[in-house]
């Protein structure tokens, strides 16, 4: 086996804690190091997604950004792809049952999920397994044996499953078995660290507890804070309409990005950028000194993130659209063009028809808060005709344009 050069116990850690909530327990962790050093082998770090949606946004690049830094260090990085716990429905941090996906729904949704995450993980490096491949051949006698290795009370010390038990809200069954078959892909892989999200903390812990029960060394978990969205409120979620993608456009990124709060520009370098320490400490001061505008630490915010999902020239250039926009209030210079089959067309139906809106309520919404207009006139009667009759300019919210040529 050749000799793989890792960092120095102190040099790794330095990196793990970065953004880190909690490891639990760190010197099991220095431990581990410690020996992966000594025999020469790369620790196996695992991160199960269930994949329920096929599109990812900043928020799952935290955790995916901290697997790629152990990759970084020399260790083994395990993707495990949920198709089989994702037929199951887990509701960490909700109130309701998370609805469950088909296998083929999973199955599909993760060939998205992959392509984008490869942006972020070294493909060659990662090994990807499917959980189905071991929990699809457990008997229902493995399931019973299992299930008798935790308590029905200290399962219901899960916050979201204490919530629901005292409001009365139904547990059901399925549901306490999705942390039991989540602990059986770390006994599947023999995790030696864990990651996840601080709502899958519960979950990570009985990982913990399982491969114990299994006469295995138990993981490490090192749970990551869930990044707030551009709203600086709610966490980020496509349903909160407050995320930026990684698949997003480079002016989206750019634009969305200078949305954020002031005060979460920080939290954003150190948990979705690579900068270093000595940056993070200058932005910092930066930050706190009240000589430097918040918002030229933002735009180069901006501009990294979007050099880091597409290129330097892209962010260069998607800056100066933005500025092109929103600061000499121009249009872009390249946009979508849509051409009418009919000669006029109701505004409403027309936001819908070039998908600017999902539907007639959410047009009329857009429309009742001034954020349409066409050749740069507000429109603010939802009966408005919108004649074909020549080339026009659509534009709905701050960012979205669209050439309407002449029929």
């Amino acid at each position: 086996m050749s000799k793989t050069k890792f960092p120095s116990v102190s040099e790794q850690l330095q990196l793990i804690r970065r953004g880190a909530s909690e490891i639990i327990p760190e010197e099991e962790l220095e431990r581990k190091l410690e020996k992966s050093i000594k025999e020469n082998k790369p620790l196996n770090i695992k991160l199960g997604c269930d994949p329920t949606r096929p599109d990812l946004h900043l928020g799952h690049s935290v955790v995916l950004r901290k697997l790629a830094q152990f990759q970084h260090l020399g260790h083994q990085a395990i993707l495990i792809i949920g198709d089989f716990t994702a037929m199951i429905g887990d509701p960490s941090g909700r109130n309701s049952t998370r609805p469950p996906l088909s296998f083929e729904e999973a199955r599909e949704n993760a060939k998205s999920y992959w392509e984008q995450a490869a942006k972020i993980l070294d493909r060659s490096k990662t090994k990807i397994l499917y959980n189905s491949d071991w929990l699809g051949n457990m008997k229902f006698e493995d399931v019973i044996k299992l299930a008798s290795k935790y308590t029905v009370a200290r399962m219901l010390e899960r916050d979201d499953f204490t919530k629901r038990y005292k409001s009365g809200i139904p547990i059901n069954i399925h549901e306490i078995l999705y942390p039991l078959a989540q602990a059986m892909d770390s006994v599947a892989i023999k995790s030696d660290v864990e990651l996840g999200g601080t709502d899958q903390k519960f979950n990570l812990l009985v990982g913990r507890d399982i491969q114990r029960e299994h006469g295995m060394e138990p993981q490490v978990i090192l749970t990551l804070p869930l990044l707030v969205g551009t709203d600086g409120t709610e966490k980020m979620s496509k349903s909160y309409n407050n995320y930026i993608g990684i698949d997003d456009t480079p002016q989206e990124i750019f634009g969305k990005c200078l949305s954020i709060p002031d005060d979460i520009i920080y939290t954003y370098y150190e948990l979705t950028t690579d900068v270093s320490r000595i940056d993070l400490k200058t932005i910092k001061d930066q930050l706190s000194d009240g000589k430097t505008n918040p918002r030229d630490i933002k735009r180069a915010l901006a501009r990294k993130l979007v050099e880091m999902y597409h290129s330097k020239a892209a962010a260069e250039a998607a800056q100066s659209e933005f500025d092109k926009i929103f600061i000499n209030k121009g249009v872009p210079d390249d946009m979508q063009e849509y051409k009418p089959d009919q000669q006029e067309m109701g505004i409403i139906d027309l936001i819908v028809k070039v998908n600017f809106a999902p539907s007639n309520g959410e047009a009329r919404r857009l429309i009742a808060q001034g954020g349409v207009t066409i050749d740069g006139e507000k429109i603010t009667d939802f009966k408005e005709i919108v004649e074909f009759d020549k080339e026009k300019i659509l534009k709905v919210g701050k960012r979205k344009f669209i050439k309407l040529l002449s029929n």
